[in-house]
């Protein structure tokens, strides 16, 4: 019996957009404590990650198509609304705080700053159903990702296909997108600050002016900013005096007593860069912050116990020349490298009609 020497036919590649996701191994910097989302429950992948950031910056999730995430917290602010004290939203109405940074959030066990939602997947139905940040449904926000790319967009988006590449088929549901929305979020991970390489052996990374800022803020400002995030997750009451807006903070979620004008104590990573600070803005400046602690706190029912001294003042004991070393120091923790990589940047698309 012969052999035929012919090829037999060749199995065809499959078309681009029928192919698996790429994995994306997430890696935690060598000096972070280990996470707190499950990634598991979400794998990362490079076309999950890309729908998530095109997601980000697009309007289509605001009822006005203008109002993006990346609209109050922008890249070169390390994700948040530089230079607003409030941010804005549809139609340019007021907001009532401060935008936070987008940064790390792999290991957040709450985000807001009083805490109101536990799971990052949840954190954007807040601001997409919010009526002065996006003003939208999310039900509306689905039907109008399913009816891309529109013409009229600055640079129409496939939204089908982008999310078929994502997660297999064009379905678009409110858990894919928040997953897509999440994975973005999550490779957001800022670790290459000047204080990073210092804390790898670096030595030199540091002047003096540095190091001894380094020691000041262990020695006065750790309490409550602790570890690598610089941040122990908790709420507390720093002695700020209410606004007219009269923001309860923590207490406004749980109803309590003793949660009243309490807020999250945020992460210092990138700081220097994330101006202006406390929730609602009204420092514009690490000098007035650092003021504040030294002259400012107020007492109140709630204040924390790290404010206040044993022979009823409040404040931290702080000289002008310890500020300075101390915010020094500070702008150690900014990223420079964070702020300017190109995989979190705007990929200039977006609804506009």
């Amino acid at each position: 019996m012969g052999i035929s020497c012919s090829k037999s036919p060749e199995t065809p590649e499959p078309e681009e957009e029928d192919k698996a996701p790429t994995p994306v191994v997430w890696k935690k910097p060598v000096n972070f404590p280990d996470p707190v989302y499950d990634m598991s429950r979400n794998p990362l992948t490079e076309e999950g990650i890309e729908l998530g950031r095109f997601l980000f910056y697009d309007g289509i999730l605001s009822r006005t198509n203008q109002i993006g995430c990346g609209t109050c917290h922008q890249q070169v602010a390390a994700f948040t609304h530089h230079g607003h004290e409030l941010s804005h939203g549809v139609d340019d109405q007021l907001g009532t705080r401060n935008s936070p940074s987008i940064q790390n959030l792999a290991w957040y066990p709450s985000f807001f700053w009083d805490g109101g939602v536990h799971d990052l997947d949840l954190v954007p139905f807040n601001p997409i159903e919010n009526p002065v940040e996006m003003g939208e449904t999310v039900k509306n926000v689905i039907t109008k990702l399913k009816n891309t790319p529109l013409s009229s967009a600055k640079k129409p988006v496939d939204y089908p296909k982008m999310f078929k590449k994502a997660f297999g088929t064009e379905e678009i549901n409110s858990e894919r997108m928040l997953k897509a929305l999440s994975q973005f979020m999550l490779s957001m991970v800022s670790a290459n600050s000047k204080y990073d390489f210092y804390v790898k052996g670096d030595v030199s990374a540091f002047n003096a002016q540095e190091k001894e800022g380094l020691g000041l803020f262990k020695c006065k400002c750790s309490t409550c900013h602790s570890g690598e995030l610089f941040t122990d997750f908790s709420f507390r009451n720093n002695g700020l005096i209410p606004l007219k807006i009269n923001d309860q903070g923590r207490g406004a979620v749980t109803g309590l007593d003793p949660d009243m004008y309490k807020f999250k104590v945020p992460s210092l990573r990138n700081v220097g860069l994330t101006a202006p600070y406390m929730h609602d803005g009204r420092y514009h400046s690490l000098e007035e912050v650092l003021d504040h602690y030294s002259d400012s706190v107020h007492k109140t029912t709630t204040l924390d116990p790290v404010f206040l001294k044993p022979d009823g003042k409040t404040g931290i004991v702080l000289t002008a020349s310890e500020k300075q070393s101390i915010i020094a120091f500070l702008k150690t923790l900014n990223d420079e490298q964070f702020i300017q990589d190109a995989r979190f940047s705007d990929p200039g698309v977006g609804t506009s009609f």
